[in-house]
């Protein structure tokens, strides 16, 4: 009994994370978008930030893993510090690995 409820919670909460909008990196959520990324077969959180830092060196400040409703799918997007102070969104599209935006951040 106790197997078969935690089995459900489970996949509740896999279907839940799949349906969210966005997914935001602590600890928890690292684990969620790592979780999502193998469940739908996108790359890895690893692999998106090292594409982000070579469209945009710098540090990163935050990371999420987003389903664009109005797009094409599911994004990672990173805030990257580059070196001046400046902020950046870099967008690395979850399934096919590549760039689709680099913003400055103006605020």
């Amino acid at each position: 009994m106790k197997t078969s409820i935690y089995k459900l919670s489970l996949a509740v909460a896999f279907t839940y994370a799949a349906m969210s909008s966005s997914v935001y990196a602590d600890d928890d959520d690292i684990q969620e978008m790592e979780a999502i990324s193998k469940q739908f077969g996108f790359i890895s959180l690893d692999e998106a930030k090292a594409k982000a830092l070579a469209a945009k060196p710098g540090v990163i400040k935050d990371a999420e893993l987003e389903n664009r409703k109005f797009s094409k799918g599911w994004d990672y997007e990173f805030e990257i510090v580059d070196g001046d102070g400046k902020e950046w969104e870099v967008n690395i599209d979850a399934k096919a690995g590549i760039v689709n935006s680099i913003q400055r951040e103006w605020f």
